[in-house]
């Protein structure tokens, strides 16, 4: 058995309804179960998400107050006013601002831009550099990716005589800043067809406004700010992100080949993937350490020379903000780890002093990954004795509306359901942390405290192809609201299996079913090497791609988890070199059975384990469903008796055989009668002095001719005095099976071929149909 440590949901679309979608859209069956577990379940739902074109673009001027801003915008252009943008420091904010910056420069407009520090101005507008702007002479701002919640700072701007104009898409509160023009595509409410676009996304509509036409040049701006905001990839922001991917492909820009060539990502092959895991992560780092000023500076690059020394700063700050992350992470997790009252707590809250608060959000999404808890971290500054940090949850608690339950306590905070920022008094860190446990016992079960894993497509092997895949790529962009896909094999097994890589860390499989056979790869899966047997039936959940070698292109499946309810053998019989290949046995997790005593001196000096021995069928002291058996017992009843009392997951069948008889197997009736014959016709026959002459003259093995002696002797046939044989002419005729040594030998042999000798897929059997005996599989 090999258990997941996450719940797995596989859903199961209705075979109808994927052949219904196959044969109306022309589609792969696959192509038609990702479409359905995404709701686009009927043919005319299916055409909307696979024919996205520029009909999906809405008119910028549906967007409340466009109007106004661009008459306003105008009047600056035309009256020469200096204008500031005011960013933010994400991702978004810095193509935001991008943006803003390339439309009004083409225009001819007066304009810098300004993006606060996270750690010295906070997020949003800020009274300090309103008042700068203020003596530098703007008299213009536009917010982008920020602003409806700056109502103070925007109330002073306005008293200061500068006008204001808001573009954000952030939630608004009950009360909105007092700004000449507030465009945001949920203020007022439903005013606008599509509510979900990104800062960038509200950017972008303002500079189709202000040329009159669709800005083409910009979608690749538009594209990494959408999907680095993790806003959902439907309607307008799937049409700008399909545009802006096409764009960024092809574009000519130098930072463009500068961030690939840094990433070393082929610029014809950038997609989403690409963007959300190469280039936003860069563009998000040098908000979260610092100044994130060079960001836009780097994507408004005109040189090649500017923009390789922006990606080598983006690259060297993402590196940094690594580093500390994972620092902060592993101190995070000595804590939990030490303190039971962090550890014990259903909600984790750790703090310390100095961890940066540009990277504890990611600090927090992977101790939720680790324990599956939601989790707070915090920094502490006693100077301004002040904790200040980010919150990630779990499905099931809402962590704003648990934070809301201690306003009295949390001065500052704001989120949503899944995520949170706040910043409170230092000294009620424990009071949160013991408050929040107490909320999320009330609200969280044992099985909300596992993490899910939703499957979505379900796929045999005989449907995954070269042309599937490329066609599954074509249903892209995926991201948030239309998520890539998670696929599984069920009912596989494993035909091939070795580790690869230098460190032997990653796995190479080849898996079949009744259909057919695909590659798997485990990358930094190595270990599963030792947890998978031959024989089994596997599910495995993974990715699928394509894998082109010498201009051959195969499908291949990319495994990310792997579970099975089968019981499983590993087989170590015959292995010598023990010191070698005993550690790859999860000792720590068996009950190590030996038979004999002799077993336990051989292994003793090398297992560092308990090895329990079985005398009489005891059986009380194996309490693991891991057993590992080291050597053959003196009946198969003995083994039998421990399958039945422990009912194990996993056996390792080591069944060392100090003194195996197999291959010399059992004299047959005809050697007895003539060796017995010729016994009788010498007399005190000295058969120390003369067995190897014997042994080749018979043609038997040595020690066959010693046990057919042992026979004769129990059996009375024979005398044994001073080492010389002689037969006894007056023993009564008795069978040989009545000799107690034959019988044992008998039992040897068959043990020794059932469980030591047997082909592995026999020796599974003879567990398997015992294990039915016990009612157990």
């Amino acid at each position: 058995m090999i258990e997941s440590k996450k719940q797995w949901i596989v859903h199961q679309p209705q075979e109808a309804t994927v052949t219904q979608l196959q044969n109306e859209l022309n589609i792969s069956s696959i192509a038609a179960k990702i479409l359905i577990s995404r709701g686009y379940e009927t043919p005319s739902k299916a055409k909307s998400i696979l024919h996205i074109d520029e009909n999906q673009l809405h008119d910028p001027y549906l967007l409340h107050g466009m109007a106004e801003a661009v008459e306003r915008i105008e009047k600056a252009l035309n009256n020469g006013e200096k204008i500031l943008v005011y960013g933010d420091y994400d991702a978004d904010g810095i193509t935001s601002t991008t943006i803003m910056m390339n439309v009004l420069r083409d225009l001819g407009a007066d304009v810098d831009f300004c993006i606060p520090n996270r750690f010295t101005h906070g997020y949003g507008p800020n009274e300090e550099l309103f008042r700068k702007a203020h003596e530098d002479g703007v008299q213009l701002i536009i917010t982008v990716d920020n602003g409806i919640s700056g109502i103070e700072p925007i109330r002073i701007a306005k008293e200061l005589g500068m006008d204001v104009i808001v573009t954000d898409h952030h939630e608004a509160g009950d009360i909105l800043p007092d700004a000449d023009v507030i465009i945001h595509p949920r203020v007022p409410d439903k005013h606008y067809p599509f509510g979900e676009l990104a800062g960038v996304g509200v950017a972008f509509k303002l500079a189709h406004a202000l040329y009159g036409e669709v800005p083409e040049h910009l979608y690749e701006f538009a594209a990494i700010g959408t999907i680095a905001d993790l806003v959902p990839l439907v309607g307008e922001n799937r049409y700008i992100v399909q545009q802006g991917i096409k764009q960024l492909k092809i574009s000519p820009n130098p930072w463009v080949k500068t961030l690939c060539s840094i990433t070393s990502v082929k610029q014809n092959e950038i997609n989403e993937e690409v963007i959300g895991f190469y280039f936003g992560p860069r563009l998000n780092a040098i908000g979260r350490l610092g100044t994130a000023a060079p960001g836009v500076t780097f994507l408004m690059s005109e040189s090649e020379l500017e923009a390789t020394e922006g990606a080598k700063l983006l690259n060297t700050k993402n590196t940094e903000r690594k580093e500390i992350v994972n620092e902060i992470t592993e101190q995070a997790i000595e804590m939990i780890e030490n303190n039971e009252d962090i550890s014990n707590s259903l909600v984790i809250v750790v703090a310390k002093e100095g961890w940066n608060p540009g990277v504890i959000g990611i600090v927090a999404s992977r101790l939720v990954e680790k324990y599956y808890k939601p989790t707070i971290v915090l920094s502490l500054d006693f100077d301004k004795g002040t904790a200040k940090g980010s919150g990630r949850s779990i499905e099931g608690f809402h962590l704003y509306n648990e934070l809301a339950k201690n306003r009295e306590l949390l001065p500052h905070f704001g989120g949503h359901p899944m995520a949170a920022g706040m910043t409170f008094p230092l000294e009620y860190v424990d009071e949160i942390r013991r408050r929040l446990h107490k909320q999320a016992v009330e609200c969280l079960t044992e099985e909300m405290l596992v993490p899910k894993l939703l499957i979505d497509v379900p796929v045999e092997i005989d449907e995954i192809t070269v042309e599937s895949i490329e066609e599954i790529k074509k249903l892209g962009p995926f991201g948030t609201g239309f998520a890539k896909p998670i696929f599984a094999l069920q009912d596989v097994q494993v035909r091939s299996m070795r580790k690869i890589g230098a460190g032997e860390n990653h796995l190479k499989m080849e898996l079949e079913d009744k259909f057919g056979t695909i590659d798997a790869i485990g990358f930094n899966k190595g270990y599963l090497h030792e947890e998978i047997s031959y024989g089994v039936n596997l599910s495995i959940v993974g990715d699928l791609q394509i894998n082109e070698w010498q201009g051959k292109k195969k499908p291949q499946f990319m495994i990310e988890d792997v579970q099975t309810n089968d019981w499983q053998l590993y087989d170590y019989r015959g292995k010598s070199q023990i010191s070698k290949w005993i550690h790859s046995i999860p000792l720590d997790k068996c009950s190590v059975v030996a038979f004999h005593e002799k077993t336990i001196e051989l292994y003793k000096p090398i297992i560092n384990s308990s090895i329990n021995l079985v005398k009489n069928g005891d059986t009380e002291e194996i309490n693991s469903q891991y057993i590992a058996i080291l050597d053959l017992p003196d009946t198969l009843e003995q083994l039998e008796k421990i399958l039945y009392h422990v009912q194990p997951q996993r056996v390792y069948a080591i069944f060392h055989a100090q003194d195996s008889k197999f291959f010399n197997g059992m004299p047959t009736r005809e050697h007895f009668a003539w060796y017995y014959s010729f016994l009788k016709k010498r007399p005190a026959f000295n058969l120390r002095q003369h067995i190897d002459q014997l042994s080749k003259h018979i043609g038997l093995n040595p020690e066959v001719i010693i046990f057919m002696t042992n026979v004769f002797f129990e059996l009375g046939f024979v005398k044994i005095d001073n080492g010389l044989t002689t037969v006894d002419n007056s023993a009564p005729k008795r069978a040989l099976t009545e000799a107690q040594c034959y019988k044992k030998r008998e039992q040897q042999i068959e043990i020794e071929q059932t469980l030591l000798y047997a082909p592995y897929l026999e020796l599974k059997q003879w567990f398997n149909d015992r294990m039915k005996e016990y009612n157990y599989s």
